[in-house]
């Protein structure tokens, strides 16, 4: 490890200081916290981070060194790690390498020595803002250029940045045949529909509706992503003119996308949700279970709420039909689930594979193939022509 100083600078003017560690040179972006205790290596590879430099709030990051399959996707999108301890062990079974030292491969810099608790408090009072993580070569002069020069999060594509130049197929045999629109895709999603033996057809995010449609799908699937939801009209055009003609689930982002499609709005949270250790309450069951979330906007509620202020599964009337509200976060009240009536369809704010995090939901995944399916049977009695009517329990909650 480096013995050289380094430091933080917000654009703010808020200074953490601490030794460089990882790739020499400095990143800039929106700076944010993560609070999960372990998966630093699937959160720097996960594309919903592209932009971003992750300050992770638990101390030690790198004890079991990184590998392989842990990798959430083909390359690191966060642009920096800002940690209060890292090493760079490689002893634990499955470690291919050390944290560190893999940092340095992949280009990333990073700085240890911080103290995360004060920046994690100063982000939580202020908000997430742009930053730097800087060599004390850098003046502080000189950073805050860099700093101003980088574009806000707030009406950004990031997606097009993650996406996929070319559509591909994963998977084989005779199981549903999911598109999934990739705006920056995790590999735990896809791993967790071909174990269940579903094959998934993998569509740059500039795919057009009827692109998505090609082969006769049995559903198509939006993922996670990075950036302002706001900032994708193409998508959501893409995503109106699916509905009522093929069942859409959301995740992440795709949750985001497909209220928008519904005519339904979505703001920038203060500090977002990122980690593995959210409760929400799924509203069908009275269950409360811990979720694994990654984003930095939400979608208001029913007459533009951006809190819930109760249990209930209230509705919203969308320009497709009826939509109620499935699950909420039980930290700040936001909307973290709801499900088309009317059509076959429906969203999760948080990501039930989990990779890394708890488990508690990744059943939806098993709901989402049941579902799917019973939507098939009901276009197929209805000669499979036509707008899709819903069938109890098709969304995707």
């Amino acid at each position: 490890m480096s013995e050289n100083g380094a430091y933080v600078l917000l654009e703010d003017g808020s200074r953490f200081d601490g030794l460089a560690c990882g790739a020499a040179g400095h990143a800039v972006g929106e700076v944010v916290f993560t609070t999960g205790m372990s998966g630093y290596q699937e959160s720097v590879s996960d594309p919903s981070f592209a932009g971003q430099l992750i300050t992770f709030t638990y101390p030690h990051i790198g004890n079991y060194g990184v590998s392989g399959a842990a990798m959430e996707s083909e390359r690191v999108w966060a642009r920096g790690a800002i940690m209060r301890e890292a090493c760079d062990n490689e002893d634990a079974p499955s470690a291919e390498g050390g944290w560190l030292a893999w940092l340095t491969d992949c280009g990333v810099p990073a700085i240890t020595g911080v103290d995360t608790r004060a920046l994690v408090r100063h982000i939580r009072q202020a908000g997430s803002m742009r930053g730097g993580v800087f060599p004390e070569s850098v003046t502080a002069g000189q950073a805050m250029e860099l700093i101003e020069a980088e574009p806000p999060m707030s009406g950004r594509d990031l997606a097009r940045e993650v996406t996929p130049g070319q559509v591909s197929e994963i998977g084989d045999g005779d199981g549903p045949l999911i598109a999934l629109l990739d705006t920056g895709v995790k590999g735990s999603i896809v791993r967790n529909l071909l174990e269940r033996g579903a094959r998934v057809r993998l569509h740059p995010c500039t795919s057009a509706t009827e692109e998505l449609l090609e082969g006769d799908p049995d559903a198509v699937l939006l993922c996670n992503g990075p950036g302002d939801p706001a900032a994708l009209p193409y998508v959501v055009e893409t995503v109106r003119g699916l509905l009522g003609r093929t069942p859409v689930w959301g995740i992440c982002l795709g949750h985001q996308m497909l209220c928008r499609a519904l005519g339904l709005e979505t703001f920038k949270l203060p500090f977002g949700h990122r980690g593995a250790n959210h409760p929400v309450k799924d509203l069908e069951t009275g269950r409360v279970e811990i979720t694994s979330q990654n984003h930095g906007f939400a979608v208001l509620g029913p007459g533009g709420q951006r809190l819930i202020d109760h249990d209930e599964p209230v509705r919203w009337q969308t320009d497709h039909g009826a939509a109620a509200l499935t699950h909420v976060n039980l930290y700040d009240r936001t909307v973290e689930g709801l499900e088309l009536i009317d059509i076959p369809g429906g969203s999760v704010q948080y990501h039930p594979e989990a990779g890394p995090g708890p488990h508690d939901s990744v059943h939806l995944f098993d709901r989402f193939l049941a579902r799917i399916a019973a939507a098939g049977q009901a276009r197929n009695a209805a000669g499979g022509e036509g707008q899709l009517n819903a069938v109890p329990g098709t969304g995707g909650s």
